[in-house]
């Protein structure tokens, strides 16, 4: 009899323990889902925050972007231009990497237009895009020290001229031929000895709290214009010392110049210049920048232009804008 009682008081206690476990469970699985569930609440506050605060910044910043974009749209133009000039002279697997490289940039460009189109245009897409654009130009460079401008065409009309020379005492009638070839042909390798520059990047610069010169696009605040570039390989043209004159055109159309004796002579009469640089060109591809002070000149705003000269020809064009 007692042993019969003793089993259903066993049989409630273990019950009563196995409910007890569960309720526990219960309690701890209860906290922890209310943890993660006000830091999941948290999190999408701070997300929150944040993207007001972004867009905050892009309002603050909405007047620029447009300018930066701007810019970013005449660096793509520009560096497709340079491309299709490679491409004169480039071999066919090389004119097939350009093209590659060609097509990515124009991606680039079509997503800058549709963002400016949808006017969801803002620093940060524009940020990413400078970035591209960056590395683009690096793998641009390397295409332009590999490229030998016009070498083969040069040596070849070279020799066709000496042949032609060869032939001016025959008759009267075939010397007349022959010296018109001649000139032809002295003009195309004049036209081959011309130098060219590539990658040119233009912009305003200022002066830091360290006395260190840094980008700057705001008019006020220039002190200085630089433009970068890379002169090609041309195994044709005489090497030595050579001088690169830089012109840079405001708004409204005159050349910032810092005496008016500043003047070279082209092909084509003479120019106003900048500032100069000189060079000792071997006939190997050289990057060179040209510097242009303002002296305590004040810049008004707008599209401002810079045209490259060397050995009395035009070797370049870049443009530039400050707000």
């Amino acid at each position: 009899m007692s042993e019969e009682m003793n089993s259903p008081k066993k049989s409630n206690g273990a019950f009563i323990a196995i409910v007890i476990m569960l309720l526990i469970m219960l309690g701890i699985m209860g906290y922890m889902w209310s943890s993660k569930n006000t830091a999941l609440n948290e999190t999408e506050l701070d997300n929150t925050k944040l993207t007001q605060d972004m867009k905050v910044m892009n309002e603050m910043l909405k007047e620029y972007v447009g300018d930066m974009s701007n810019d970013l749209r005449e660096d793509f133009v520009t560096m497709l231009r340079t491309y299709d000039e490679l491409k004169k002279n480039g071999t066919p697997e090389q004119n097939a990497a350009i093209d590659s490289q060609k097509k990515a940039i124009e991606l680039l460009m079509a997503d800058l237009d549709a963002s400016q189109k949808s006017g969801r245009i803002n620093a940060s897409i524009v940020a990413r895009q400078k970035t591209e654009i960056a590395g683009l130009r690096d793998i641009m460079r390397g295409y332009v020290y590999e490229i030998d401008s016009l070498h083969t065409l040069n040596y070849g009309l070279r020799n066709d001229l000496d042949e032609t020379t060869q032939t001016l005492g025959y008759t009267a009638a075939s010397r007349d031929s022959a010296a018109q070839l001649a000139d032809d042909r002295f003009v195309k390798i004049k036209e081959g000895q011309k130098l060219n520059a590539y990658s040119i990047k233009s912009v305003g610069l200022k002066q830091k709290l360290n006395n260190e010169m840094g980008e700057e696009s705001r008019a006020r605040k220039v002190v200085q214009i630089r433009s970068e570039f890379t002169i090609g390989k041309n195994p044709i043209t005489d090497g030595g010392n050579k001088i690169v004159y830089m012109s840079v055109i405001d708004p409204s159309g005159k050349t910032l110049q810092t005496s008016s004796s500043n003047v070279t002579t082209l092909e084509t009469g003479q120019v106003a210049f900048s500032d100069k640089k000189s060079i000792n060109y071997q006939n190997q591809s050289i990057d060179v920048a040209v510097y242009y002070s303002l002296k305590g000149k004040e810049l008004s705003k707008g599209n401002y232009k810079v045209k490259l000269y060397c050995q009395g020809q035009l070797i370049g064009t870049d443009s530039f804008t400050l707000k």
